[in-house]
């Protein structure tokens, strides 16, 4: 499993974040994607490190970079001032920005995680494998789910695509509180992920999949969104079986399911295909 964990974990780190970086933002955050897989080397590396001083040092210089992504970007983007009514700003950020917001918060909270895996510290008490797969929850989970979640919503408006910019944010805290509290608030939390991701997968296959104009987009929109519809039930599974103490994979079992499906099938194809759909300068491809 830790092979396996790992791979997916450096395919979040080097390729997956620097290009949802400019999906956020191409010109804002070009400085950021440019130089994000140079921090995040040292975090691949360690990975397949012994844990210890180095792996811990090496884990560290990738959280400072996330770390400062997340203290520079998000109250930036909280403090801007929207092109809304005052109404409209007194109930907050959009759907689309709450997701962008947690997308940008996501890799501060996978680094600490590495940090202390690598360190052989029990943060918050959590075992150690829990910490490891932790990593690659907030990579794909946290910012590629929220992120898609955001451009999903901003690409195709309406009642389904706001409840999931809601939810996926959502149901990812959840399952971090769950951590802390137990595995049926876990699963609390699974859910309304869950329920969330399918309502990306939907609004994706039915409006955001028929917009792209060359086949291969289209392709890369259906495959993410069938993935969703297996790996996510998979994940309902997992922690029902958690809580309710039922018959249900076994970690390894679903790193090499869930895990691979999301970074590949999901999370490497749906990026793929905004970058392809906003490089062809269509509106509904812009950044939230």
């Amino acid at each position: 499993m830790t092979v396996l964990v790992n791979l997916i974990v450096t395919v979040g780190m080097l390729g997956i974040v620097p290009a949802g970086l400019r999906l956020i933002d191409p010109v804002g955050l070009r400085t950021w994607a440019r130089f994000w897989p140079l921090a995040a080397v040292p975090g691949a590396v360690c990975l397949w490190l012994p844990r210890g001083p180095a792996a811990t040092a090496l884990a560290a210089l990738y959280a400072a970079a996330a770390l400062a992504l997340a203290a520079t970007q998000v109250p930036a983007r909280l403090l801007r001032s929207p092109k809304r009514t005052p109404a409209a700003r007194s109930r907050g950020p959009a759907p689309a920005e709450i997701a962008v917001l947690t997308a940008l918060a996501s890799p501060a909270v996978a680094a600490a995680a590495l940090v202390a895996e690598r360190a052989g510290y029990r943060l918050f008490g959590f075992d150690l494998d829990i910490l490891a797969l932790t990593v690659p929850h907030f990579h794909f989970a946290g910012f590629t789910a929220a992120l898609v979640a955001g451009l999903v919503c901003r690409a195709a408006p309406g009642p389904r695509s706001r409840q999931a910019a809601y939810s996926v944010p959502c149901g990812t805290l959840l399952v971090l509180l769950g951590y802390f509290v137990d595995d049926w608030a876990e699963l609390a939390g699974a859910v309304v992920l869950t329920a969330g991701m399918w309502t990306v997968a939907l609004v994706t296959w039915r409006e955001i999949r028929p917009a792209g104009r060359a086949p291969g987009v289209r392709a890369l929109f259906g495959v993410s969104a069938a993935v969703l519809a297996v790996t996510m039930a998979l994940a309902l599974w997992w922690a029902l079986g958690e809580a309710a103490g039922i018959v249900h994979p076994t970690l390894t079992w679903m790193a090499a399911t869930h895990g691979l499906g999301n970074a590949l099938g999901f999370a490497l194809c749906a990026v793929l295909a905004w970058r392809r759909l906003s490089a062809g300068a269509s509106p509904e491809g812009a950044a939230p």
